[in-house]
């Protein structure tokens, strides 16, 4: 990659978040690191109408919403970090700034975290969630039952992605998918060396954890790629040119297009991976958000 196609905002904030080589005896470190950035690459996000904890079908979460009209269309969200990283409130700020901006509800998923819970803890705990967000336990919170999408960015894109199909699979109609920076092909060979913010020893590592050798990685479960997609709901996919996973994503992207589903896919050039959910640091994280809620109010 050219360094000159990077965005000067990408260059300010891949000095935000201190890296620490992933390994088990390092994760510790790694997970307090990405708290520690979290107020400076996400903020705090915006003040909303209620913000409530919840336990949706056993897993804990966290339920957000602008609006006091009757009830609302939830969108079930997955956080990115490697599916061993990150939770509610690394993600906070991001699930108010969709809350405000499309109307929706946005119930955030405490999914369980790898190594200590590996495949399929968290696709189960997005499982349980859809099923309760589905039904009667939600409506004391006023959720429109029947206007459901899921999103995530990067790992939670994957789970995204999985949940979606799984839904089809159990006759689930979703309104929608939003795909932010998804991680989706457990075979892809990336280069030795990133300097953009992810690289392939840490990929290496999340998937170790997430799907540990021995585990049949071709599985549409964890390879979501390989599945079949016809049926699926309509998606939008954020890719960032200097991301890691851009190409991946695109792939999927294309794949859903060619099985009928309706895609709009959106290369944003010159920023890294997971630039839409640090609205303290990029502009263009906001213009992605305002993307993602437009898609929500159109379903």
């Amino acid at each position: 990659m050219d360094p000159d196609r990077l965005h000067p905002q990408a260059r300010a904030a891949i000095h935000v978040q201190q890296r620490v080589p992933l390994t088990r005896a390092t994760l510790p470190a790694a997970r307090l690191s990405m708290i520690q950035a979290t107020p400076d690459e996400v903020g705090g996000g915006p003040r909303i109408r209620s913000v409530v904890t919840v336990d949706a079908g056993g897993v804990p979460a966290r339920l957000y919403r602008d609006s006091d009209s009757g009830a609302l269309p939830v969108v079930l969200y997955a956080h990115g970090g490697g599916w061993v990283m990150g939770n509610l409130d690394t993600h906070d700020g991001l699930c108010r700034h969709l809350a405000a901006a499309s109307g929706w509800a946005v119930l955030s998923v405490d999914y369980r975290l790898a190594p200590e819970h590996p495949h399929p803890a968290a696709v189960d705990d997005m499982a349980r969630a859809l099923t309760w967000v589905r039904g009667p336990g939600a409506a004391r919170y006023g959720l429109d039952r029947g206007r459901t999408a899921v999103a995530g960015d990067s790992v939670g894109g994957h789970l995204a992605a999985v949940t979606a199909r799984r839904a089809r699979d159990a006759g689930i109609h979703l309104a929608g998918q939003l795909l932010i920076c998804p991680v989706l092909d457990p075979a892809a060979d990336y280069p030795a060396l990133d300097e953009y913010g992810l690289d392939r020893e840490e990929m290496r590592f999340f998937w170790d954890a997430y799907a540990p050798p021995g585990v049949d990685r071709t599985q549409p479960d964890l390879d979501p790629l390989r599945a079949d997609l016809t049926g699926l709901p309509p998606a939008v996919l954020i890719t960032a040119e200097l991301d890691l996973l851009a190409a991946e994503g695109e792939r999927y992207a294309a794949r859903l297009l060619a099985a009928g589903v309706p895609v709009t896919a959106a290369r944003y050039q010159g920023l890294n991976h997971n630039f839409p959910r640090k609205l303290a640091i990029f502009d263009a994280a906001h213009i992605a958000l305002a993307q993602l809620a437009a898609a929500l109010k159109r379903w």
